[in-house]
């Protein structure tokens, strides 16, 4: 053989291993990847009850590209089956979002049912009967008269720590005043959220706004008009009491309610 043949067979033999190095190397980021998708997938209980079929096929497609790793030259099917594995927990992933927001949308229509039944009973009281009633028990519930007017405290045990959406134990409360706000068609309400000084400013801010919009949304959705009705969040600001203890942060997390006099006068806000 000439020197020049044995010189082009080995360029030769040195890129086909260069390439099969490349391809391996590929192969296995592919296979750590889609090693570590498969794995969140199936450490999720929710994904496991709602998709398990797309968690079974992602497991098998990993398993295939795991055994195609030990075989030489078949760095493209690992590839491949590692690629299907990914969408198959990505698919996974997707299934169980989707059911769980349809979930939550039918939870929350169906506890909006109930308040709106519960509504509806409550009517068959006489008009004089239930307003005398209502103001009765708005003042039973209402903590101070302030200069910003009347003012009904919602503590935080109506909340998840760290959620803005309503606990259905808040519902009692909420009906009274939807029914108060009703019978006394000029009267308005600001409400104002608050958190203990736990957390960031920015985050508190939030939070203190998103509890009392969600407080705002339930009235709206039972019938009271949007232009009644004032949010403001003012995170950290405004303690009632110190938040160097767990019981003064439970004071502090907390949405007030300021109603207005009967002419639809509200106190400046703060």
């Amino acid at each position: 053989m000439s020197l020049k043949s044995k010189v082009l067979g080995g360029l030769i033999l040195a890129g086909c291993a260069s390439l099969t190095g490349c391809v391996s190397q590929h192969s296995e980021t592919a296979l750590q990847q889609a090693g570590a998708d498969f794995q969140k997938v199936k450490e999720d209980s929710n994904v496991l009850r709602i998709a398990p079929k797309d968690v079974i096929r992602a497991g098998e497609s990993l398993a295939r590209a795991d055994r195609l790793s030990s075989y030489w030259g078949s760095g493209s099917d690992v590839v491949h089956y590692a690629y299907l594995s990914q969408r198959y927990s990505a698919i996974a992933r997707e299934h169980t979002n989707q059911a769980l927001n349809e979930e939550q949308v039918a939870k929350l229509e169906l506890e909006r049912q109930r308040l709106q039944l519960a509504l509806r009973e409550s009517k068959l009281f006489s008009v004089q009967q239930q307003g005398k009633w209502l103001e009765e028990q708005i003042l039973a519930l209402t903590t101070a008269q302030t200069d910003r007017g009347l003012v009904m405290t919602l503590g935080d045990m109506l909340f998840d720590t760290g959620e803005a959406e309503l606990k259905p134990s808040a519902n009692r409360v909420v009906l009274k005043i939807v029914q108060f706000l009703q019978l006394n068609p000029k009267r308005v309400v600001r409400i104002e959220g608050y958190t203990d000084s736990t957390g960031g400013k920015q985050e508190n801010l939030k939070l203190s706004r998103d509890r009392a919009q969600s407080v705002a949304d339930v009235l709206m959705d039972l019938g009271i008009d949007d232009k009644r009705i004032q949010v403001e969040g003012y995170g950290d600001e405004y303690p009632v009491d110190a938040n160097a203890s767990e019981r003064g942060r439970a004071q502090n997390r907390r949405v007030e309610i300021v109603f207005s006099d009967e002419k639809g006068q509200l106190g400046a806000a703060r």
